[in-house]
């Protein structure tokens, strides 16, 4: 402060050096002295207050998260489901986004006033508009409400896959107003909670896998599911994967037949989202065990008949007779016509 307690004293000289004339001395000399003033002002009066208001929003910040990250803390150790733990890290997610922008908002009304703007006015003309812009924030609000009972009634969470606003993908991050999807060919998508309405959650509670296993028709069914349930029981009881299912796999047998293509179908049923690792490893398994079997891939396109001649026949076309030569077509010579009168020599 003796700094600028000395600069009055100093700034005629200086003026002097650059405005020769004595009444731009003048008028210089009384703007930069009001500055003078009040930068001192500011300095020792407002500055203060600013640096008191940030370090007290800063304060509450901190407070808040360390708040949610106890929470957190707390969950992990006496969760006994990780549905639950989600749901906590997502409710602290949220309390946590929410709780600073009110934290920030306070701040600002703190700041105006001490920067000399008068909040009187401006709350005045915000009641005036405060009608036009409620009516034009209901979809806000919507958004909001929806995304507190998202939240209560645990619909989904942080890292569920799902499909909501016939959009598929994984929950990245939600908040009151929207949630953020990322789909499964990498895509971020902004789904506003108003637009909710129906969720499918893939991962709650616990996960199934159904594989569709293609053999030809020429498979004994009884060996291809001997095959199957044996392959299937081996991933089972591998130590990489025992501890992700909740159940032993089902081979349910022959699901459908198309052409010489037979379909058998598995059930895989594991813990919440981690069935793809056991489901990868079971049909890479399966591969395998169908190849040293020689068990080929049926062809829903091709009619399996054993290597024998098949006798269908219609209306129009009756069956051949066994006791009657096939003739070549492309043999028959065709018959000679009179190209004059059109009869058959």
């Amino acid at each position: 402060m003796k700094i600028l307690a000395d600069v009055p004293h100093q700034l005629p000289q200086v003026l002097a050096l650059f405005a020769p004339h004595e009444k731009l001395q003048r008028f210089l000399y009384n703007l930069s002295d009001r500055f003078l003033d009040e930068l001192g002002n500011f300095i020792t009066k407002d500055l203060p207050q600013l640096i008191f208001i940030a370090i007290c929003a800063w304060l509450l910040v901190r407070l808040l998260k360390m708040l949610t990250e106890h929470i957190i803390r707390v969950a992990e150790r006496h969760s006994a489901s990780g549905s639950r733990l989600s749901q906590v890290r997502t409710l602290s997610s949220v309390i946590r986004a929410t709780g600073i922008g009110i934290i920030a908002f306070l701040a600002i009304l703190q700041v105006l006033p001490v920067l000399g703007l008068n909040l009187g006015p401006l709350l005045t003309s915000a009641g005036v508009a405060g009608v036009a812009i409620g009516l034009a924030a209901q979809t806000i609000v919507k958004d909001c409400l929806n995304g507190f009972l998202i939240l209560i009634e645990d619909q989904y969470n942080v890292g569920d896959v799902v499909k909501i606003a016939g959009l598929g993908g994984t929950i990245e991050s939600m908040s009151l107003r929207k949630t953020m999807l990322r789909g499964f060919d990498g895509t971020l998508y902004v789904v506003p909670n108003s637009q909710i309405s129906i969720v499918a959650n893939s991962v709650r509670d616990f996960s199934v896998a159904t594989l569709s296993i293609s053999v030809d028709f020429s498979a004994d069914p009884d060996k291809v599911i001997a095959v199957l349930k044996e392959v299937t029981m081996s991933v089972r009881q591998d130590p990489a994967y025992k501890d992700l299912y909740l159940e032993d796999p089902q081979v349910l047998g022959v699901d459908s037949i198309k052409g010489s293509q037979v379909i058998y179908l598995i059930v895989l049923k594991t813990r919440a989202n981690q069935q793809w690792g056991p489901q990868r490893e079971t049909q890479r398994r399966i591969r395998i065990a169908l190849e040293k079997n020689d068990m080929l891939p049926g062809d829903p396109l091709r009619v399996y008949n054993d290597g024998r001649q098949l006798a269908i026949g219609t209306a129009q076309h009756p069956p051949q007779d066994p006791a009657r030569p096939v003739v070549d077509p492309t043999t028959v010579k065709p018959p000679e016509i009179n190209p004059f009168t059109g009869e058959g020599l």
